[in-house]
């Protein structure tokens, strides 16, 4: 299943619009994102991300309510440290 997981801009690269990029927080995990989908965007904003790309923008309250079904779904184990992944048993 593919999701798009919201995530909070800690600080923006590169100016030129096509190749503008994003260090983006997901509850503890950071990664690169491309954010020429959301020219809009700027650090602190939440955005929606799908296989490295930022489709739109959201805001906190949203974004946290996602967070909280992921983590009743269980769906957040892709995003925790390995450390502190729950194994689920079938």
């Amino acid at each position: 299943m593919c999701l798009a997981v919201p995530g909070k801009i800690l600080s923006i690269e590169e100016n030129d619009p096509l190749r503008r990029t994003g260090r983006v927080d997901f509850s503890g995990i950071t990664k690169q994102a491309n954010l020429a989908y959301v020219p809009e965007a700027k650090v602190g904003d939440y955005v929606i991300v799908h296989v490295g790309f930022a489709i739109s923008r959201l805001d906190e309250a949203e974004a946290l309510r996602v967070f909280d079904y992921l983590k009743e779904m269980n769906e957040l184990g892709e995003l925790t440290p390995n450390e502190e992944r729950r194994v689920t048993p079938s």
